[in-house]
């Protein structure tokens, strides 16, 4: 299980390695002693969440405040441009992003830890995203930092064409004023 990491060394990038003939392909997307080693720490997943989105559907920048959730993202239809932010205050790469664009042909995956807002835009017609998580929703502490906030700068590859957000999305907090992990 490759895994490079990004700019931000606790987003890390999993390249499985992908067996291709004539008849299809084969790879095996999770293997949970493997990602633990290579990721230095002991995960489990507790969750596993399927979305479908349009072209232009930006999905996030989500977070729980409490029950925080790593995720493990992967596309299976389609495509994203995924981004994980950083919104932990100690951290030396707090209010710094990573994005990835992720494929049904390129098969990589993200891995978003805990203490990160996380987002992404669909880049095609018929998108499937699934994503493993480390803790159960929890509604009450959900929060949402809006898709274009200015001290963020994120650089969502739109392609001049406006967003499709949910009504929760649209009402985001700025980064300065969202609530925040220490």
């Amino acid at each position: 299980m490759p895994i490079r990491p990004t700019d931000i060394k606790d987003v890390l990038v999993v390249e499985p390695k992908v067996y291709r003939d004539d008849r299809g392909f084969f790879f095996e997307s999770f293997n949970q002693q493997a990602f633990c080693q290579a990721i230095g720490r002991t995960v489990s997943f507790v969750q596993d969440n399927h979305s479908l989105s349009a072209k232009h559907v930006l999905r996030g920048l989500h977070y729980q405040i409490r029950q925080p959730q790593g995720k493990l993202v992967r596309v299976i239809a389609g495509a994203v441009f995924d981004v994980a932010v950083d919104i932990r205050r100690t951290s030396s790469t707090f209010g710094q992003w990573v994005g990835e664009v992720l494929t049904a042909e390129n098969q990589k995956q993200i891995w978003v830890p805990e203490g990160f807002a996380h987002g992404f835009l669909a880049l095609s017609d018929h998108t499937e995203v699934l994503y493993k998580t480390t803790d159960y929703w929890s509604p009450q502490h959900e929060r949402c930092i809006i898709w274009n906030d200015q001290l963020l700068k994120i650089e969502w590859p739109a392609d001049g064409f406006p967003p499709i957000l949910s009504a929760k999305d649209g009402q985001g907090l700025p980064f300065a004023g969202a609530e925040l992990f220490s």
